[in-house]
């Protein structure tokens, strides 16, 4: 038989005990313990963790997929009444590896010979039904980052679709059906049909967002590698979703006032000013927060809720004002005069180390005790600053009586507009330097529709803008490195997202090629695009 000959060839491989951490044995010995996992599906209550143990054993090891395939195989040929439970486990199990990883080629020729046969031989039947489903899933599988959750296997051993709930700027959100195939691309083109988006000039993209942080999804990612991903990740307090929302900012002002991508382009602005990414005076920023009151609330009432400020206003603007006065306010250094040393021929009361212990517990008690100090001064201070600046903006928000949400949204907006670097993502830059010596640090880099800019944190007029069409290539050098060459210059910047930024540029130029007509060209292997060639785009193309 097929699995005798792969069993017997496993015992010619080595050792895998310290693959991944896990302490797996010989690759025989894992087979067999696979092989017995196959047999207790037939008795479990419920198979599902047996599944996934099963899966992640085969997805750690590569060279038992064959043999858990043929063992599969194997184990439902032949038999004379197909659809008991009993068997249908087998199939279940069959059916959650098709949609994980392929077998090799020779095992792929044999496993569809066998689901063509049974096809063939039951064709109204639960067996039928299942061949049917994991033939389909062959064509569409290629090697998952995770294996299937257990609300993926509970969902695949019915021959069901995975229902997933993505959210999108304001406080709704959608729940959409996908397969264990479903790419990023796929369900993004898939969000815009069905929340009315077709028609826009701008795209969208699909977001892993856990707190405040978001990482955009590439756009060949398989959505239920993400949605494993963010059920297992350890840190179970902060929230973690997906999120739908504007990634380019081609045309913002041709969009429809009562439409929800003018929801969008306003939720997503407010979030920027929020996060503190908006350079604006604060007067500006209090405006702001107003209308941002209104949009939810309506007309100013002493019974209307109101939101904690750290959603109405960026914090940092508080708290440089606080520490400010704080640092003007810090009374003069301590003079006070050293004690004297004791008289020569007096020997000293303690040993000099005991009196040196003391002396730097004393001290350390009292930095401590005046940091403390500090932090409770620095809470009561930046208490009452929020409290003068909420105060602040209530009065603003009076003077906005019988503006309607759409009102409130449209003035906010404009506030926003007159910002020139306005539909730009800013990026943080911790540190830049350029081929001319110049250089600096903390920046924000702003990519653009056709051009990148550099901004001091919190200035509202760039340093510099290069128009893509200045710039000869560009790409992440290291894991923490961006680097442009625009004619004889070459910048570099360190930051944190170097990757996604080349994802943005490159998402922006393909859109420029679609409506010049002109093709897209794959970039190269090293990560660094050559102007017009496009890498790999994130989740942004409909």
């Amino acid at each position: 038989m097929h699995c005798r000959c792969l069993s017997w060839a496993l015992t010619t491989q080595p050792p895998v005990s310290d693959h991944s951490g896990k302490g797996y044995g010989s690759l025989r010995d894992e087979a067999v313990k696979l092989f017995n996992s196959l047999q207790q599906l037939e008795v479990a209550l419920d198979p599902v963790l047996l599944i996934q143990g099963v899966l992640q054993t085969c997805q750690d090891l590569r060279p038992l997929r064959d043999e858990v395939y043929c063992q599969l195989v194997k184990q439902t040929s032949g038999v004379p009444t197909p659809d008991t439970p009993t068997y249908l486990r087998y199939w279940q199990m069959l059916t959650c590896m098709s949609c994980t990883f392929l077998p090799g080629t020779p095992v792929l020729s044999y496993l569809r010979f066998h689901l063509h046969r049974v096809q063939r031989d039951y064709p109204s039947t639960e067996v039928g039904s299942y061949a049917s489903f994991i033939q389909e899933a062959l064509a569409k599988t290629r090697c998952r980052e995770n294996v299937p959750s257990c609300e993926e296997i509970q969902v695949l051993v019915r021959r069901q679709e995975l229902q997933c709930t993505v959210h999108h700027p304001g406080p709704s959100s959608c729940r959409t059906p996908i397969s264990s195939h479903t790419t990023a691309d796929e369900l993004v083109k898939k969000l815009m049909k069905q929340l009315g988006l077709q028609e826009s000039r701008n795209a969208f993209a699909l977001f892993e967002r856990s707190g405040q942080r978001e990482q955009v999804i590439g756009g060949s990612t398989i959505i239920a590698d993400v949605l494993t991903g963010l059920s297992s990740k350890s840190d179970t307090d902060t929230q973690k979703w997906l999120y739908f929302k504007l990634y380019c900012f081609i045309d913002t002002e041709n969009i429809l006032p009562d439409s929800l991508e003018y929801t969008f382009l306003f939720e997503q602005c407010h979030e920027m000013v929020v996060r503190g990414q908006f350079p604006a005076p604060e007067e500006d920023l209090q405006t702001l927060a107003a209308l941002r009151l209104q949009s939810l609330f309506g007309d100013f009432s002493t019974h209307s809720p109101c939101p904690p400020l750290d959603e109405l206003f960026p914090g940092h603007v508080v708290e440089a004002r606080v520490l400010l006065t704080l640092k003007t306010a810090q009374p003069p250094p301590d003079t006070t005069a050293p004690s004297q040393a004791p008289p020569p021929g007096r020997p000293p009361r303690f040993r000099s180390s005991f009196l040196a212990g003391a002396l730097w517990s004393h001290a350390s008690s009292s930095a401590h005790k005046q940091k403390a100090e500090q932090d409770l001064r620095l809470r009561g201070r930046l208490k009452e600053e929020g409290t003068a600046v909420m105060g602040a903006i209530l009065e603003h928000w009076k003077g906005l009586v019988g503006y309607s949400q759409l009102d409130s949204m449209a003035a906010y907006l404009n506030i926003a507009k007159r910002w020139p670097g306005f539909g730009c993502t800013l990026y943080d830059i911790d540190f830049y330097i350029s081929s001319t010596g110049s250089f600096c640090q903390k920046l924000w880099l702003g990519v653009g529709a056709t051009s990148l800019s550099l901004y001091r944190q919190g200035e509202a007029e760039a340093m510099e803008s290069l128009p893509f069409s200045q710039i000869c290539s560009y790409g992440a050098s290291d894991s923490s490195t961006f680097k442009v060459t625009a004619g004889d210059r070459d910048l570099l910047f360190e930051t944190s997202k170097p990757t996604e930024i080349m994802q943005l540029m490159n998402a922006y130029l393909n859109i420029t090629h679609q409506q010049q007509g002109q093709e897209v060209i794959t970039g190269s292997d090293e990560g660094f695009h050559h102007i017009p060639a496009v890498l790999e785009l994130p989740s942004h193309l409909v």
